[in-house]
């Protein structure tokens, strides 16, 4: 265990941390919201520090992160635990454990064997994923320090439910990040993801602001998130930030608590994506959707195909030196 970064001791043997958005009051004894921090004698502990529950080698575009190093691998890890609970979870069995089953599991990974197996791996990259980096960040971020010292570069995979703390404090050495923007209704946060919008959309103009590469995904959901007027909405918010974000919308498959509705239709993805270029935004790819179309990059000036993909495969990629060959337009993203 090791003492977290963002709290504040309270008078009453109370403490009050700020890691995540949900600003949790944390009793003597008891843990917050996301089941894997927990007050100690007025000290709040991480109980998932350097607890590696996962670490893999991934394609970065499984992230996904298109415009970030395409066709690199990441070095990918992740602890146990979550500060939502989507019904919809893809890896409920990890995320969910502390809160559904209150266990911690995880092999002793220290950060800086976090960062020997990634060089060991070939990987350039590190990524903070399967669960949510917010709440094992004390971890992520050690890790992420001794990482750029060595030339690798981090990723965020992330539910966006920061505070503004946390994202200026990670800032300096967090490279990337795909956010999921889950909707924009507040109600379908709560009702759904157990959270609340507004902190997302913040964390989302903040981390641009301080010059974090990012990318957001909004897993499509028939019947809750699908609707035009929704869509429009999402599109429009990402234009009003930067035109240049990548905007990956993606195929929902009913799983976890979310067995009530059937797969997205391919055509709900491809309308969702016609919205979003209507709207102005230069790239709107289809994810879950191998061999579509929507899965290319194409120069947002002259319309040529400049980065093309399969699935999590980049089957080849034109762009030189940041620009489109053809027009030579500059092409958003880390190259």
């Amino acid at each position: 265990m090791k003492a977290v970064r963002h709290y504040r001791k309270l008078d009453d043997g109370n403490v009050s941390c700020f890691t995540c958005a949900h600003r949790c009051m944390v009793a003597e004894g008891r843990r917050g919201v996301c089941g894997v921090m927990e007050n100690r004698g007025g000290v709040l502990f991480s109980l998932v520090y350097g607890k590696a529950v996962a670490m893999h080698v991934d394609p970065i575009e499984k992230k996904p992160l298109f415009h970030f190093r395409p066709g690199f691998t990441a070095f990918s890890v992740a602890t146990v635990g979550c500060n939502m609970h989507c019904l919809n979870c893809q890896n409920a069995d990890i995320s969910q454990m502390p809160r559904e089953h209150r266990r911690i599991e995880g092999s002793d990974v220290s950060p800086e064997a976090v960062v020997r197996a990634a060089l060991d791996s070939g990987s350039k990259i590190l990524s903070y994923t399967y669960t949510e980096p917010a709440i094992y960040f004390d971890y992520a971020i050690d890790t992420a320090l001794i990482a750029v010292r060595y030339g690798i570069e981090n990723t965020f995979v992330t539910n966006g439910y920061f505070t503004e703390e946390t994202v200026r404090a990670a800032a300096p050495v967090l490279h990337a990040a795909n956010v999921d923007l889950k909707a924009f209704r507040d109600e379908t946060y709560r009702k759904v993801c157990g959270a609340t919008l507004q902190p997302v959309l913040e964390s989302i103009r903040l981390m641009k602001t301080l010059g974090i590469w990012i990318e957001l995904t909004t897993l499509l959901i028939p019947g809750l998130n699908d609707s035009d007027e929704e869509l429009e909405d999402i599109a429009r918010f990402i234009r009003s930030v930067d035109p240049g974000i990548p905007w990956h919308i993606s195929r929902f498959y009913p799983q976890y608590r979310m067995t009530d509705r059937s797969a997205t239709p391919v055509e709900s993805i491809r309308r969702a994506r016609t919205i979003g270029r209507e709207a102005g935004l230069r790239y709107v790819y289809s994810g879950n959707v191998p061999g579509d179309e929507g899965e290319h990059t194409s120069c947002w000036s002259c319309g040529s195909v400049l980065v093309k993909r399969y699935g999590f495969q980049v089957v080849s990629n034109r762009i030189h030196e940041g620009r489109c060959p053809d027009c030579r337009t500059v092409m958003d993203g880390v190259w």
